[in-house]
């Protein structure tokens, strides 16, 4: 029996190097807006996961994210940079898994930058808290999955290759590697 990706007849598989996976890490990214932050990935024991909401993503794919200083996450950095970032844009489609080295600075410069006044909630005395650090992730590679069409093309064409009893999927994945 023929495996799926074999079924289709479309291209479904996309692996993008360089700017183009810089630029597909910075659109799905952008469509989630939030991710689960996941340290601790090389420890043999279960991942340490929680939301962060993303302050930016550059050019190069790189995140930026506002942490606070006494955090475990930032504890957990210290001692293992590796990270895990995942990502859900929609229901049906911009998915993404960055892995990355984390580094932790306390830059005023970028924290002026990455402010936004909801963030006063967690840093109460403002953009000038003295716990307030950044954490740049430098993505070094992922994987996404996502639709060629949008979300409304692909589930007509879901819906007619079931009908058809034919894998008509307009999905596509791939690697992304960053240099």
């Amino acid at each position: 029996m023929d495996s799926i990706n074999e079924q289709q007849p479309e291209k479904n598989h996309e692996d993008l190097f360089g700017r183009e996976a810089g630029e597909k890490i910075k659109e799905l990214a952008k469509a989630a807006n939030t991710c689960f932050f996941c340290s601790r990935i090389t420890s043999g024991q279960p991942l340490n996961t929680r939301p962060m909401s993303i302050q930016k993503v550059d050019d190069q794919g790189n995140f930026w994210f506002l942490s606070s200083d006494d955090s475990h996450k930032n504890e957990e950095i210290e001692s293992d940079p590796n990270v895990q970032l995942l990502f859900q844009g929609s229901k049906y489609s911009d998915f993404l898994s960055i892995y990355g080295i984390a580094t932790i600075s306390k830059d005023k410069a970028t924290i002026k930058e990455l402010w936004e006044p909801i963030l006063k909630a967690w840093f109460t005395e403002g953009e000038d808290d003295p716990r307030i650090t950044v954490i740049k992730v430098e993505a070094k590679e992922g994987y996404y999955w996502d639709n060629k069409h949008g979300n409304a093309v692909a589930l007509v064409k879901t819906a007619v290759g079931a009908m058809l009893g034919k894998t008509l999927d307009d999905s596509i994945e791939g690697k992304l590697v960053n240099p």
